[in-house]
């Protein structure tokens, strides 16, 4: 039997600005039916540098920290990603990355995302395009002076 997944969750999801921004509507329902929903509390880490997630972490409520080795610790909210470079390469994590306040998150397995993508080809290629497009914004974001423009066409 189906689990039942809140719309919230879903809107959530689907409306972020720094989230898997090509998944549709459906292919959120589609996950949040297949994900397992985990909750930390401020201070837990959701991912260990030096760790493989074998998934990948899609933030619901609350935020995080993620501990960069040069220092710095940007946060990351509802609708984000996190795990996903240890989820795309299957090497242990980059980073630490640790609740500050309860939160409370959607976790998908290697094993899952396969059998999604299987039956789902579509949906496969637009998580993928996702990822890519967030871990580029990431990294403009990393190299990129403070103040630089972010549009397109610069």
């Amino acid at each position: 039997m189906p689990k039942k997944t809140s719309l919230q969750d879903v809107s959530v999801l689907s409306s972020a600005k720094n989230g898997l921004t090509y998944l549709t509507a459906n292919d959120w329902a589609l996950i949040a039916d297949k994900a397992s929903r985990l909750q930390f509390k401020a201070g837990d880490y959701i991912v260990r540098k030096g760790k493989r997630t074998h998934g990948v972490y899609m933030l619901l409520k609350g935020t995080a920290a993620v501990h960069l080795p040069q220092g710095g610790a940007p946060v990351i909210g509802p609708g984000e990603v996190c795990g996903e470079i240890s989820f795309i390469d299957e090497l242990p994590a980059t980073v630490d990355v640790v609740a500050k306040e309860a939160v409370e998150a959607f976790y998908l397995d290697r094993p899952t995302v396969q059998g999604l993508f299987e039956l789902f080809p579509h949906l496969g290629s637009r998580f993928y395009r996702s990822l890519a497009s967030s871990l580029s914004r990431r990294l403009r974001e990393l190299i990129s002076p403070v103040g630089a423009p972010a549009a397109k066409g610069e």
